[in-house]
């Protein structure tokens, strides 16, 4: 995989991931001496050579290659709660297949402390140069697991004790009056269509974020960044 952006980039030399960097010329010598300090190759290409390898003109400079982000298990996501000694807090996507969206959730969930995303094989954006790129290196740390049927995951998770809570613009319930602590699983739908029937049949509850505007909904990576900044603020206070 090509892998672009400063962040991105920099967390898998840190993996040890990369064997060589490419460099647009002209990029400030402080951040050439910082990966060449890291200990890989580095060759130097006109920056429209770069634009026409990753596809766009925001690759930031640096483009590398890298092997393939690969898909954890949920038992991952699972163990890492379990041998942090910390309840469980995961995020389920629901039908996010814009990757940017995607990443940006899985940028969130790391900053703010929730043990891994889940998403439905079938109805989930894949593991891209884009995603990466958006989630700013927080693919390198965080579990991002696939599941083969949503609702059975929920079922399976209620089983263990987690309270699953599904976001929806038309809720009753404001998401400032639940009580986050314990395990909880946090679900965001797709812009536009929300949660499916289904899903939202599975959930303990559906919860809500106040607004103010016009405008009738919140991006869904930013719905999931307040509701993970909910949580992680609970759990703060216990």
């Amino acid at each position: 995989m090509l892998l672009y952006g400063r962040n991105p980039v920099l967390e898998a030399l840190r993996d040890g991931r990369v064997s060589e960097v490419l460099l647009a010329r002209g990029v400030e010598e402080a951040f050439v001496r910082e990966i060449k300090d890291m200990g890989v190759r580095v060759r130097f290409a006109p920056r429209i050579e770069l634009d026409q390898l990753a596809g766009t003109t925001q690759h930031q400079g640096i483009l590398a290659e890298v092997e393939d982000l690969a898909w954890a298990s949920v038992e991952d996501i699972l163990d890492r709660a379990q041998s942090r000694g910390e309840d469980l807090l995961i995020v389920l996507l629901d039908g996010i297949t814009d990757p940017r969206n995607f990443g940006a959730i899985i940028r969130s969930a790391e900053v703010l402390g929730a043990h891994g995303v889940a998403v439905e094989e079938r109805r989930s954006a894949p593991l891209s140069p884009v995603v990466a790129k958006t989630a700013a290196g927080a693919t390198s740390h965080l579990p991002v697991a696939q599941t083969k049927n949503l609702p059975r995951l929920i079922d399976r998770l209620k089983e263990q004790g987690v309270w699953v809570y599904g976001a929806a613009g038309e809720a009753a319930q404001d998401v400032g009056r639940l009580d986050l602590r314990g395990p909880v699983a946090l679900v965001i739908g797709a812009e536009g269509e929300g949660l499916r029937r289904l899903v939202r049949e599975k959930c303990d509850a559906l919860v809500r974020i106040p607004t103010r505007g016009q405008v009738q909904s919140l991006n869904a990576s930013v719905a999931a960044g307040i509701l993970l900044y909910e949580a992680a603020r609970a759990r703060g206070e216990r």
